[in-house]
């Protein structure tokens, strides 16, 4: 059964009730069934690539490598794409010990030309602990054959070390890409090119600079200079043209594809849109990877109907999106304050009429926009859809319709549908009621939420981070500080509850803002016990300002986890009192620090330098 058609028939007969809502979502409905694209391919071909691929895809996940593998992948597609191996790599990105085999053979086939955007993705899939020698194996190899890390795949892969404290492997990582960059000898020509683009407009002067230069034109060569003309799109595809009309080169799919990502964004639309078509008629295809990064960028940028006009195209590919960029792009459709359900149904028609049954990540994703649009008659009938088309509304689900509720600030409405959860035996979690506590904060009924609280702590549902967070902001947005720190130690003490540490730093502040030091140092001790970094800063600026000696010391007390805090602890706090003209509690603050403090270099520097001033002064 077509599911699409089956939403869009009960939204329409779903009865007198929804009668007049409905009047305002059928003109959408309308566009649906009429939109169709220009990017179409020819549908026979399309499907073939399609299954193609994605039957490549499955015989790789499936098996273990073995010759006999190697065999059936050579009889099964004896022509390689570009394209193509980025689209299987993507697909096995989660399973380096299928992506890895696989990438090595098709690297050493006759006839397949490595590239440098395939090495940094084969180099992000081996980015895991378990995968480090692969992984070193693949960066020497890349260098070797002459191919470059870019700085986005470079951060990126240290952003992923970091992430996961592989921190030996991620000090070895920036050395080796140090190095790599001091011993390209293709960087300066690289950068003499860029000095020529960027000095003047383009001309026949610019183009006669290029061609004394001797330039050597490779794959590697024109990416690389593209990726440094990124901030100035339209530069970059005039010397992506004048390449096109060197006399031995021919620009490809890998350097099509470099183009294609630098022109994706708000102020070189037209021209991005240009060369896809040309990049089509030439015979070469947007890869899977290129396709997810633009997509990313046109959601980030908030071009919505320019990301669901490149999710048609793709869809009318070879290679199409997945499941779950589908659900991706819906989600950031209904992240707008208004949603645009035209575009919402566009997504899906394209994404069923390729052969996809809609799933619930899908349902949910239509589900979204709907109450985020205000259309909740609406979004109750696409629940029922749901549960007849097999797929049970869940938390999730639910818990979009109580988010679009308190937008609309309907909060008591809100609440009901925490009763019809429980009546259809799906009990509310700790997420709906964070949303549905959030929902009566941001519409300063702090009273309200905490009667919610407590109603969610008498069906036994514990409370978290996130909700102790939420609550906090609530109290603040009032002005109750006193009430939130009351709340803070309550959830500590009696939960058993660890802040965040953003929760802790923001009701330190505001502590202070009112004169509360003693109750800002017993957060700081609580910051301590939950083993987050200090936050010494406010009460630096605090102590100098209206503290004491004293203060000072409870300060320092506080601060550590050892018997004594460091010493540029003790010595921010000296030349705040400097700065604040406080020479003499400096002196008496001085006396009562512990014996190494007092005779530290530093510290007798600062003190010197301070008397010398008060003499000059």
């Amino acid at each position: 059964m077509n599911r699409a058609r089956t939403v869009l028939a009960s939204l329409r007969l779903s009865g007198h009730r929804t009668s007049t809502r409905l009047s305002t979502i059928r003109p959408v409905l309308t566009q649906v069934t009429q939109f169709s694209s220009s990017y179409y391919y020819n549908t026979h071909q399309k499907q073939y690539f399609s299954s193609k691929s994605s039957s490549l895809v499955e015989l790789l996940s499936t098996n273990d490598w073995s010759p006999e593998l190697e065999t059936e992948l050579e009889n099964s597609n004896p022509s390689w794409t570009h394209e193509t191996v980025i689209y299987v790599l993507k697909k096995l990105d989660n399973d380096p010990d299928k992506a890895y085999p696989f990438f090595n053979w098709v690297c050493n086939r006759n006839g397949f030309k490595p590239s440098s955007p395939l090495y940094s993705l084969m180099l992000r899939i081996l980015v895991l602990e378990n995968y480090m020698k692969p992984f070193w194996i693949t960066l020497r190899k890349m260098k070797e054959e002459g191919f470059y890390i870019d700085e986005e795949t470079y951060l990126t892969i240290l952003g992923s070390f970091k992430k996961k404290f592989m921190d030996s492997d991620s000090v070895a990582f920036k050395h080796f890409f140090e190095r790599m960059v001091k011993e390209n000898a293709m960087d300066s020509v690289v950068r003499n090119v860029v000095h020529v683009v960027m000095k003047t407009e383009w001309s026949d002067e610019v183009e006669q600079q290029l061609g004394d230069m001797g330039i050597v034109l490779g794959d590697n060569f024109v990416i690389r200079v593209l990726k440094e003309l990124r901030n100035y799109p339209l530069k970059a595809l005039q010397f992506f043209r004048w390449v096109g009309k060197c006399e031995g080169y021919e620009c490809n799919t890998i350097t099509y594809n470099a183009m294609a990502r630098v022109l994706g964004r708000d102020d070189s639309i037209g021209e991005f849109w240009s060369v896809v078509e040309e990049m089509k008629n030439a015979g070469h295809e947007l890869d899977i990877d290129s396709y997810i990064k633009i997509s990313r960028q046109f959601q980030k940028i908030k071009l919505m109907e320019e990301a669901v006009k490149l999710f048609e195209f793709m869809m009318d590919g070879p290679f199409k999106p997945s499941v779950q960029d589908c659900t991706i792009l819906l989600r950031s459709i209904s992240a707008s304050d208004n949603p645009d359900l035209s575009l919402v149904f566009r997504v899906v028609k394209k994404y069923e009429a390729a052969g996809n049954s809609l799933s619930k990540a899908i349902y949910d994703g239509i589900h979204r926009s709907l109450t985020a649009a205000g259309k909740f008659d609406e979004a109750w009938e696409l629940m029922k859809v749901m549960k007849n088309a097999g797929h049970k509304p869940d938390n999730i689900t639910y818990s979009q319709f109580v988010f679009g509720l308190c937008k609309a600030k309907r909060l008591e409405e809100a609440c009901k549908v925490l009763d019809e959860m429980e009546a259809h035996e799906c009990v509310p979690d700790i997420k709906t009621w964070t949303i549905l506590i959030q929902g009566h904060c941001a519409a300063n009924e702090l009273g309200q939420a905490l009667m919610c609280f407590a109603n969610m702590m008498e069906k036994n549902c514990d409370p978290d981070a996130d909700l102790l967070a939420v609550l906090i902001d609530g109290f603040l947005s009032q002005n109750k500080i006193d009430g939130a720190y009351t709340m803070l130690l309550d959830m500590v003490n009696k939960a058993r509850l660890r802040p965040w540490q953003a929760t802790y730093k923001l009701l330190i502040e505001k502590l202070l803002e009112v004169r509360k030091l003693e109750e800002a140092l017993n957060l700081l001790r609580l910051m301590k016990q939950h083993n987050h970094p200090p936050f010494p800063k406010p009460f630096v600026q605090y102590i100098s300002k209206f503290g004491t000696v004293e203060d000072a010391v409870d300060f320092f007390k506080a601060l550590s986890v050892k018997e004594y805090p460091s010493t540029p602890a003790y010595l921010h706090v000296f030349e705040s009192f400097f700065k604040e003209g406080k020479h003499s509690e400096a002196k008496d603050l001085l006396f009562k620090c512990p014996h190494h403090i007092r005779k530290h270099p530093k510290i007798s520097e600062l003190f010197g330098s301070a008397e010398a001033g008060n003499v000059a002064s």
